[in-house]
C-alpha cells in the first residue's frame, strides 16, 4: 500500500523520469520549428507551443487561434482548438479538457503528451523492417514490441522494463539497426549495465540520430517507467545511419589478450579530414583499439616546416577501448598525422590534412591579406560592432604600433 501511494504521489520517481523524457521528446519535435519548452508543466498553458507541436507532428496548419493570448479565456480557446484538432486526427483525448492544461495539471499534461507519442511516434508511422501490414487491433505497445522482437529474434524481449536491465539489449538493437556500429554487445559484462547502455545510446545518438530521451541509468533500472522506455525505443524503427559511421566486425574475445595486432584498428574524426581544419583551433579524432590487444597510442603531427607538433591522447575507457586525440595546428599548409599503436603505424596512416586560415570577410578594407605582412600605417579601427560579431587577426605587428 505504501509503495502504491508513493507511485501515484506527486513526487513519485516515475513522474519525474516521465516528465524529463516527455520534455526531451517534445523538444526534439519543436526544434524543427525553432522552438522549445523548459517546463512541461507550465509551457503549454497559453496553448501556443501546444499548437506548434501539433502542427509539427501532423504536418498540418491550424489557421485560426489567438497569437497573443493574455486573458484566461484566450488561453482556454487556444488549448481547445488544439484538442479539437487532435480529435479530428483520430486521437482519443480522455478526461482532459482545456482547463487542465491552462491550470498546469502535470499528470493530465503527461497523459496528453503520451497520447501524442502513441499516435505520432508508434501507431501511425510506416516503419522500415515490418514484413507485413499492421495487424488489426494491435495496440501501439504490441506493435513496438513486435518490431523489436523481429530485430532481435535471439533475445527474450517481452517487455519494456525488466528485459533491458543489463544494457546489452539496447546494444543489440543498435547493432541490428546498423550492423557493425555496436558489434561487441554479446561480450559485454551484464554486471556493467549502466556502462553498456551508455555506450550503445551514445553510438545511437551520434550515428543514428536516436536522441537520449532517457538516461542510461534509468533505462537499466528494473523499476523504470515503461512509457519513457517506449518513447525512447520508438525512435529506432526509422533510424538512418549517417555517412562515415565507424562500422567494424565483431571483436574476437581472445584478441583482447593476444599480442598486439593493428589490423582491426580504426581512426576517424574531424582531425583526420583532408580539409576543413583551421589554424589555431583544437581538432580531435578517435582511435579504437579493442580488436588490437595491448599497446600504447602514439601520434605525431608534422607541420609543413618539418616540426612535430604536440598531440594529446585521452583514454575513454569505453567498450571500444578508444582514445580521443587532440592537437592544435599552428601553421598553414599540409600536415602529416602519423598514428602508431604498439610502435607500428595503423592502417591508413599517415593521414594528410590541409590546415587553412579562417575566412573572415566582415572586416573593412583595412583587413589586408589577413595581416600577414608587417603593419605599416594600416587602419586597425573597426566600426559598427554587433553583438556576436568576432574578428580574427593573424600576422605580425610592428613593435611601435599603437
Amino acid at each position: 500500500m505504501d509503495a502504491e501511494r508513493i507511485r501515484i504521489s506527486g513526487d513519485a520517481p516515475w513522474k519525474r523520469i516521465q516528465q524529463n523524457t516527455f520534455t526531451r521528446w517534445t523538444n526534439v519535435h519543436l526544434n524543427a520549428a525553432n522552438s522549445s519548452i523548459e517546463n512541461l508543466e507550465t509551457d503549454f498553458s497559453d496553448g501556443l507551443r501546444l499548437i506548434l507541436l501539433v502542427e509539427v507532428l501532423s504536418e498540418k496548419r491550424i489557421p485560426r487561434y489567438n497569437k497573443n493570448p493574455t486573458f484566461r479565456t484566450q488561453k482556454l480557446e487556444n488549448v481547445s482548438i488544439a484538442l479539437e484538432f487532435l480529435e479530428g486526427e483520430g486521437i482519443k483525448i480522455v478526461n482532459i479538457d482545456s482547463s487542465h492544461i491552462v491550470d498546469c495539471k502535470l499528470k493530465l499534461i503527461l497523459g496528453l503528451v503520451w497520447a501524442l507519442i502513441l499516435h505520432y511516434s508508434i501507431s501511425t508511422p510506416n516503419w522500415d523492417g515490418e514484413e507485413t501490414q499492421q495487424e488489426p487491433g494491435l495496440t501501439p505497445k504490441q506493435r513496438l514490441l513486435n518490431w523489436i522482437q523481429l530485430k532481435l529474434p535471439d533475445m527474450p524481449i517481452k517487455n519494456f522494463t525488466h528485459d533491458w536491465t543489463t544494457g546489452k539489449p539496447v546494444g543489440a538493437l543498435v547493432d541490428a539497426c546498423a550492423p557493425g556500429l555496436c558489434p561487441d554487445w554479446e561480450i559485454w559484462n551484464p554486471d556493467e549495465a549502466v556502462r553498456n547502455a551508455a555506450e550503445a545510446m551514445e553510438l545511437a545518438d551520434e550515428w543514428l540520430d536516436v536522441r537520449q530521451l532517457i538516461r542510461p541509468e534509468e533505462l537499466v533500472d528494473p523499476n523504470v517507467d515503461e512509457q519513457s522506455v517506449m518513447t525512447y525505443l520508438s525512435q529506432y524503427p526509422n533510424a538512418k545511419l549517417k555517412d562515415g559511421a565507424p562500422l567494424r566486425p565483431k571483436t574476437d574475445p581472445n584478441s583482447i589478450v593476444s599480442p598486439p595486432s593493428i589490423d582491426g584498428l580504426r581512426a576517424y574524426g574531424p582531425g583526420l579530414e583532408p580539409t576543413g581544419i583551421i589554424i589555431g583551433t583544437t581538432v580531435k579524432f578517435t582511435v579504437e583499439t579493442a580488436s588490437a590487444g595491448n599497446g600504447d597510442i602514439e601520434v605525431d603531427v608534422e607541420a609543413p616546416s618539418g616540426e612535430v607538433e604536440r598531440a594529446y591522447a585521452y583514454f575513454n575507457n569505453d567498450m571500444n577501448l578508444s582514445y580521443t586525440i587532440s592537437y592544435m595546428p599552428k601553421m598553414v599548409g599540409q600536415h602529416k598525422v602519423v598514428v602508431r599503436f604498439a610502435g607500428s603505424e595503423i592502417p591508413s596512416s599517415p593521414y594528410y590534412v590541409e590546415v587553412e586560415l579562417p575566412v573572415e570577410d566582415s572586416i573593412k578594407e583595412c583587413y589586408d591579406e589577413y595581416l600577414d605582412l608587417p603593419i605599416v600605417n594600416k587602419c586597425t579601427r573597426i566600426d559598427e560592432l554587433v553583438a556576436g560579431m568576432s574578428y580574427t587577426f593573424l600576422g605580425r605587428i610592428g613593435k611601435k604600433c599603437e
